[in-house]
């Protein structure tokens, strides 16, 4: 019998140790305790978790440990390898902290959408929102967010911790966008993938124009291991050398060289009633590579969005691209492009999408389906 009471004093005093252990390695001051903290203490302090006008702090666990046990557990065992981490020095430098950044973030990214935000959603819920009281930007990203089932790290990537260099992460989805490129169809639509010249013959010693990302194109027929595509858009009257993706507005599809614009057919026109401006419902014969072409424009907006997400959270949530028109979207991104790691096709790509997306241009269910007639 003492035996048995022993052994269970023994066991409580464990677990009870345990506990402790757990509890107190958990706490915000054990956390940037190590050297290599310094540096995400220094941007945590400087954020909106850390000091704000209501007076609540998030914590490193808060954000960063789950509460559910089972998660709870896991994750402080996998916390063993950031003591490896720093007895070895692996970011005990700035230099090495920034080059492993991008690779710390991203791994933080994902175990926060695998898990719904869970630790986010500890103290922020859509449920507890008054979003009628909220910031004009977030009252009408929320809604959106509610309804299409995004979770809080999709927008909100730059709360607590400055942005890591993009770069990589960029280029790498570009590659991946290209490498699913050169699709084989004979008929149909397919999307350019990236900016390229094209030329109006299978074999030219110079360019005739240059398309832009994600310009669709009816196929309609390959020859010397070219395509030659239909590039059908709109022109404002007097102004050849641009073909736009829809009437009024400034989304461009391609630039025309001047001795190009008399191979381009002028199928109907219309008149701004606002403004008088003449557009012309134009067409255009061109031949280019297939290597860069891809039968699904979603796979092309898709990287846009991560670029958007990857790059534009770091000083606000994201903005829905309803926010803006498409023509106030290109001042828009011409303002923000510095503040970024996006190069210039990056931003190109990602101005296409948001202006294909914005409070003036149809919703997909407005866009006439493939092989009727507004699409020939």
């Amino acid at each position: 019998m003492l035996l048995v009471l022993l052994g269970i004093v023994i066991a409580l005093l464990v677990v009870a140790g345990g506990v402790t252990v757990l509890h107190k390695t958990s706490n915000t001051a054990f956390c940037v305790s190590c050297h290599s903290m310094e540096r995400p203490l220094a941007e945590y302090q400087g954020s909106v978790h850390y000091q704000n006008h209501a007076g609540i702090r998030a914590s490193c666990a808060n954000c960063h440990i789950p509460s559910q046990p089972v998660d709870y557990l896991l994750t402080k065992i996998a916390a063993v390898k950031d003591v490896y981490g720093e007895v070895t020095g692996t970011i005990d430098t700035e230099e090495k902290y920034n080059a492993k950044k991008l690779a710390m973030a991203e791994s933080v990214w994902k175990t926060m959408k695998a898990s719904d935000s869970a630790t986010c959603r500890s103290c922020h819920s859509f449920e507890a929102m008054d979003i009628l009281a909220q910031q004009p930007d977030a009252r009408k990203a929320h809604p959106v967010a509610i309804r299409s089932g995004e979770t809080c790290i999709d927008c909100h990537r730059g709360v607590a911790h400055i942005l890591p260099d993009m770069r990589a992460s960029n280029a790498s989805g570009a590659s991946q966008l290209i490498a699913a490129a050169g699709v084989s169809v004979d008929n149909g639509i397919l999307y350019s993938v990236q900016t390229q010249p094209f030329a109006l013959q299978p074999v030219a010693e110079a360019p005739a124009g240059t398309l832009f990302p994600a310009a669709p194109l009816t196929i309609l027929r390959r020859d010397q291991g070219k395509v030659e595509a239909r590039l059908s858009g709109w022109q404002q009257q007097d102004v050849p050398t641009l073909i736009y993706a829809a009437p009024g507005k400034r989304i461009i599809s391609a630039v025309i060289e001047e001795d190009t614009s008399s191979h381009i057919n002028i199928l109907a026109s219309q008149t701004d009633a606002q403004t008088g401006t003449v557009w012309q419902q134009v067409s255009l014969d061109i031949w280019l590579p297939p290597g860069a072409l891809i039968d699904d424009q979603q796979k092309i907006w898709q990287y846009a969005s991560g670029l958007m997400s990857a790059n534009c959270t770091g000083c606000h949530g994201l903005t829905p691209s309803n926010h803006f028109t498409a023509n106030q979207w290109i001042g828009v991104m011409k303002g923000m492009a510095a503040r970024t790691s996006l190069d210039k096709e990056q931003l190109r790509v990602l101005t296409l999408y948001v202006q294909n997306h914005a409070s003036d241009m149809p919703t997909p269910d407005m866009l006439p389906s493939k092989g009727t007639e507004d699409e020939k």
